[in-house]
């Protein structure tokens, strides 16, 4: 028993693995009806045949897949009688939504000093940087929720609205967390906002629906109009999300000094993407916001852009036995086939650095990481210097 132990790191690994392939199916299952269902939404047109327009039917849609024809119809209520079976779309999103979290456990949670907290930016103990990253889940979907309540009958001042609380949002995570968990918290507070959606209002909505059908009630069509609001709502939040859950692989957005205003403003693009694209299901072309877009991401490009200190480079370079010293002390630590860093089972991104072939081989990813966005080691747990830094500069300058 205590060998299995002393594998917990192995076997969080494991978690790791496991929980992040499902919570990719899953998403990808959820946001492939969302995106579906909007754009169906989109290509309706008013039934030809007077009598389906008699059933109820509001809108129909011919469409073309896997080598057959569908028609698909959307009614204005609901149906006279409710067809059997009726298939429901709520497990995607849950499951969603429990993976990730899963994931946020063993990713950040089992280890929070190690991946949670930066004392850089505040030195907060391990239980106080998860109950911050939990209770940050829970702060979104209430104030989401109020927001969409006050507002529900202005949809442009509840966009703004909501806006306001993702840059907020943004900035609180990034002055209590270190900089690669304040994206994915953000990221996991946006998505819960989404689960919450189909959780709280869009399945209930459906189910009242379906009671009144069962009763021989007339349903109430707000019913309808709620469950549509929420899930626009999600539709809008997708591109978002999905850039903060993939920001751990690009350093250079939150490795930056003002790391919350680039994730803003990425996010921001990615929802402004995504109305280009409901408004082309729609039959409108409006080029012009793709090209801001565009715009907008070249200019962060060129905001972004890596710059070393011309003082912290400058100077003699340093020998090859200098270099490897200092990475030997403070990346190889968890950089190796065999870490050594508590919480760390095996190198990181497979990144391995523990003979100069491979640093040599990785020098730009070094630069990226340790000296130009001092992301590494994270929250320096390995205590590297700016002396050491600057070393690293040197042999770059020189290399």
């Amino acid at each position: 028993m205590a060998a299995l132990l002393g594998l917990g790191d192995y076997w969080w690994g494991w978690g790791n693995l496991l929980f992040r392939w499902l919570h990719v199916l899953a998403a990808i299952a959820w946001i492939g009806s969302s995106f579906y269902f909007i754009a169906l939404d989109d290509h309706l047109s008013p039934p030809a045949d007077e009598r389906d327009r008699a059933r109820g039917v509001a809108g129909e849609a011919w469409e073309i897949h896997g080598g057959g024809f569908y028609r698909v119809e959307k009614f204005r209520v609901a149906p006279r009688a409710l067809p059997e079976p009726l298939y429901w779309f709520k497990w995607e999103a849950y499951t969603t939504w429990l993976s990730g979290f899963a994931l946020l456990v063993v990713v950040f949670f089992v280890h929070p000093r190690a991946s949670l907290v930066d004392p850089a930016v505040a030195d907060l103990a391990g239980w106080e940087a998860v109950a911050v990253a939990a209770g940050g889940l829970a702060v979104a979907w209430i104030v989401y929720d109020g927001l969409c309540r006050l507002l529900a009958r202005d949809e442009r001042l509840l966009a703004l609205a909501v806006l306001g609380f993702a840059v907020l949002a943004s900035y609180g995570a990034g002055r209590l967390l270190s900089a690669r968990a304040a994206y994915v918290e953000v990221g996991a507070m946006l998505g819960t906002m989404m689960a919450g959606n189909v959780l709280f209002v869009i399945i209930p909505a459906h189910r009242e629906l379906v009671r009144a059908k069962q009763a021989g009630r007339e349903p109430d069509p707000r019913w309808n109009v709620r469950g549509k609001q929420r899930s626009v709502h999600n539709n809008y939040l997708t591109l978002p999300v999905l850039f903060a859950m993939l920001s751990n692989h690009f350093p250079f957005t939150y490795g930056h000094d003002d790391a919350w205003v680039v994730l803003v403003c990425l996010m921001a693009v990615g929802a402004w993407t995504r109305h280009f694209f409901n408004l082309r299901h729609r039959g409108r072309n409006e080029w012009w916001i793709l090209a801001t877009a565009a715009a907008g991401v070249a200019g962060l490009a060129i905001w972004l852009r890596p710059h070393t200190s011309a003082a912290a480079a400058a100077g003699p370079a340093p020998t090859r036995a200098q270099v490897q010293a200092v990475v030997g002390r403070r990346c190889v630590p968890c950089h190796s086939l065999h870490p050594t860093q508590p919480g760390v089972a095996s190198p990181p991104s497979g990144v391995v650095l523990d003979t100069w072939a491979k640093i040599d081989l990785l020098a730009p990813l070094v630069k990226t990481v340790a000296v130009d966005n001092r992301l590494m080691p994270p929250s320096n747990a390995t205590h590297m210097t700016q002396d050491e830094r600057d070393l690293l500069a040197r042999w770059l300058a020189h290399r």
